[in-house]
């Protein structure tokens, strides 16, 4: 009789284990990846199929929902991580590209236009995603790239912006000496030792897996930043290159190990998306086979979302190699058509509904007020976020763009905007259906206007590849979303491109630049004088640093003075060296002294006036 009431008593407490509610903080793993394109994972097939395999992304997709209009927050990584990890538009991060924080400079000799000063890092005020989980009692884990600065150790750094832990690693993406030798092996002392499916060892995957295994029993927020897919192009596995060889209709080895075949014919790098495919399944099979502490009986991944998706759309081509191509799309990585903006984006969790496909437009900014909501995690008192809240959407009806609302206005969200004053010199604006391209141009005109019907509806595809402008058939339209462009641009305080006085090309009002006269410090103020040359100078800067002399030394700009023909300001405490830019009224920036160019001036200080 005691057998059977203790066996009952066992019973009861198992019972009443298993009907434990939910824990009321579920997980996060957000898995960012580097470069991959839209057209890059199989279940994303439009048009001609993808030779790529992803099985592991594409069994995610059928377990939450897939978005076909989902867009990184720029066209490279460094400034869409800023973005998602703070929520907020690059523009108000004045992070608007890869490489800043240094003085404003023509890229090299010859160009017609210089980009702006950007912010060399994202700015130690912004509260992150980790840091508002972390002040919910959740613990936070970084493995793989960082980038959010120019250099993996600028300041801050993952542990400086709310990371418990973090680990910057290559993974089995670190660069080969030779890409067609030296092959992985199943040798246990090799560091990229395959597995039992042939794949190489990847540490920033284990990272991840060891962070959530040894933190599973509180809520866990991982960022798994992944280097594939990309530069350099390469596998270790040797099996896995072979196949694609063998997929695409190649011999094995290419002749000079040159990829010039336009599409998505390059076999190292479809190896490399099956690889990141690989890893992304890992981390789900983790959670998948890992019961959760804090809710017996259940496995992790019933009480964890996850994001899928890139930075950036993919990289079409790197020097003279191709790489692949996002086809429909026009364009990839640097440019901000379609091709460049458009990414991968699945979401799995509790409660979303699982295997839909959604048209709704939405954007790496929204995950951050996403996730406060799903782990009931109060914002900042400060904090201002460009990204909408997706809970609602995932939780009623993910097709339903009027369940996305502004976070400005508070109504539904129809536009999406990017700036781009780098490289590519672009600025963009989607609005409903339509797409106006603004590419900035060393004219008298100084912007050309292009305006694309992308859909009819919302879904019904129009001209998705972006190739036929409808400018001038629609001036109007076009006019006003430019206007519309530039009054949400101005909001932000953005900076565009100057035109660069030392180009070799015959500029309109070049002539009329103002030329430096003579500069000098008096006590704790810097000034310098100008000759006005028959064009105004409208504003003018002090751009400094603090650490100059080093690689990596960081430059801000102050706003100076302007009286007669001099400008002047208070020389900053701590300045170790600075440069004047001047800007007229026809958009020459004039830096003294010369600072040659970003492409070759590695130290900037060498450049700069040093302060004695």
């Amino acid at each position: 009789m005691k057998k059977v009431f203790l066996l009952g008593m066992a019973c009861l407490v198992m019972s009443s284990s298993f009907a434990q509610e939910r824990p009321k903080k579920p997980n996060v793993v957000l898995i960012l990846t580097d470069d991959l394109g839209w057209q890059d994972v199989k279940c994303y097939d439009i048009d001609e199929p993808s030779p790529f395999e992803t099985p592991n992304i594409d069994k995610l997709a059928k377990e939450g929902v897939l978005f076909w209009q989902a867009y990184s927050p720029a066209t490279t990584c460094s400034p869409s991580r800023g973005a998602i990890l703070s929520g907020q538009h690059p523009v108000r991060l004045e992070r608007t590209s890869v490489r800043g924080g240094h003085p404003p400079l023509p890229f090299n000799y010859g160009s017609t236009l210089i980009s702006p000063w950007m912010r060399g890092a994202l700015d130690i005020s912004k509260v992150t995603i980790a840091e508002s989980l972390k002040s919910n009692g959740y613990k936070t884990g970084h493995s793989g790239k960082w980038h959010v600065g120019i250099a993996v150790t600028d300041y801050p750094e993952p542990k400086d912006q709310g990371f418990d832990f973090s680990k910057h690693g290559f993974g089995a993406h670190k660069r080969m000496t030779d890409r067609t030798k030296g092959f992985a092996t199943t040798d246990p002392l090799d560091p990229f030792t395959l597995d039992e499916d042939g794949f190489p060892f990847d540490d920033i995957t284990q990272d991840g897996i060891d962070f959530m295994d040894q933190n599973k029993k509180d809520p866990f927020f991982l960022f798994y930043a992944s280097r594939l897919v990309h530069t350099p192009i390469q596998t270790r596995s040797e099996a896995l290159l072979r196949k694609y060889y063998e997929k695409l209709g190649l011999e094995y080895p290419k002749k000079n190990d040159m990829w010039d075949e336009a599409g998505q014919k390059n076999a190292y790098y479809a190896a490399m998306v099956e690889m990141i495919d690989h890893y992304t399944g890992q981390l789900i099979t983790y959670l998948e086979e890992t019961e959760d502490p804090r809710w017996p009986g259940h496995m992790l991944i019933e009480n964890t979302y996850v994001i899928f998706t890139s930075d950036n759309g993919g990289m079409e081509q790197h020097t003279k190699e191709i790489i692949t191509d996002n086809y429909p799309l026009d364009k990839g990585k640097i440019n901000a058509k379609e091709g460049g903006v458009r990414v991968p984006l699945i979401i799995t969790g509790p409660n979303i509904a699982a295997n839909t496909e959604s048209n709704v437009m939405v954007n790496g900014v929204d995950f951050y007020p996403t996730i406060l909501s799903w782990t009931n995690t109060p914002k900042d008192a400060n904090q201002i976020f460009d990204g909408a809240d997706l809970s609602t959407l995932l939780d009623k009806d993910p097709t339903d763009a009027k369940l996305v609302l502004d976070p400005e206005t508070g109504k539904p969200r129809n536009t999406m905007m990017w700036h781009f004053p780098n490289s590519a010199m672009q600025s963009t604006l989607r609005i409903g259906d339509f797409k106006l391209v603004r590419d900035y141009t060393a004219t008298e005109k100084k912007t050309d206007l292009a305006l694309y019907q992308l859909y009819e509806n919302g879904s019904k595809r129009v001209d998705i590849e972006e190739s036929q402008n409808l400018a001038e058939k629609m001036p109007e339209k076009t006019n006003e979303m430019n206007r519309l462009l530039t009054e949400r641009l101005e909001k932000l305080n953005a900076r565009y491109p100057y035109l660069n006085p030392t180009s070799k090309s015959a500029l309109p009002n070049k002539s009329k630049i103002p030329t430096v006269v003579e500069h000098g410090i008096d006590g704790k103020n810097v000034w310098l004088k100008y000759q006005n040359n028959g064009a105004k100078v409208v504003k003018a800067e002090l751009i400094y640093t603090t650490n100059g002399g080093v690689r990596g030394e960081i430059w801000f700009p102050v706003s100076m003075n302007l009286r007669n023909d001099n400008v002047s300001v208070a020389l900053p405490k701590g300045t170790t060296h600075y440069v004047f830019n001047l800007i007229d009224e026809n958009n020459y920036l004039i830096g003294y002294p010369d600072g040659g160019y970003q492409k070759t001036t590695k130290v900037f200080a060498t450049k700069a006036i040093a302060v004695k």
